[in-house]
């Protein structure tokens, strides 16, 4: 009996330009690496966290996708990294810069993995209330490989961010 492909947790982010377009143009060209209908949060408003003085708000989101048949963790990878060159991100020249796009593979069903190219589950998911609260909106009961509790409860533990709010729709 064949099972079903894994939920795969993308998170989105994009404080440069047009920040909600860019997410919708994003979410737009994941929906063709899911086998099943893309799975898309709101549009939340947040804080910069451990940016640079100055930097702009951030529009984040999340979406939950089921890969394709040939699709791994490492060309999935591959193709957020090319979305993010596609949308006009530059090499990093300063830590948590402002950027155009940002797509960061948080999970990928139950798989953990730690390589000198990716970590799964994103080691700082767990901490980052813009991740967190997109991501309840979609499946509240998550479970993040690792994690002491479903994204729920993980949401219990962080301070808040009074900024953080639904700005849009994901379309």
């Amino acid at each position: 009996m064949p099972t079903s492909p894994p939920w795969v947790v993308v998170a989105l982010g994009s404080n440069l330009g047009d920040p909600i377009a860019n997410l919708r143009w994003a979410m737009d060209r994941l929906e063709a690496r899911s086998s099943g209908p893309l799975r898309r949060s709101s549009l939340w408003t947040s804080t910069p966290v451990d940016c640079p003085p100055g930097s702009p708000m951030f529009v984040n989101a999340v979406v939950m996708l089921q890969p394709l048949p040939a699709e791994s963790p490492g060309s999935l990878l591959d193709h957020l990294q090319s979305l993010e060159r596609e949308a006009g991100r530059r090499p990093k020249v300063v830590l948590n810069e402002s950027r155009p796009l940002d797509l960061d593979l948080i999970a990928w069903g139950d798989l953990r993995l730690d390589t000198p190219r990716l970590v799964l589950p994103h080691p700082r998911a767990g901490l980052r209330r813009f991740v967190l609260e997109p991501l309840a909106e979609l499946d509240p009961e998550c479970l993040l490989p690792g994690a002491r509790g479903p994204v729920v409860e993980l949401l219990r533990d962080l301070p808040p961010d009074e900024l953080l709010r639904i700005c849009a729709a994901p379309r």
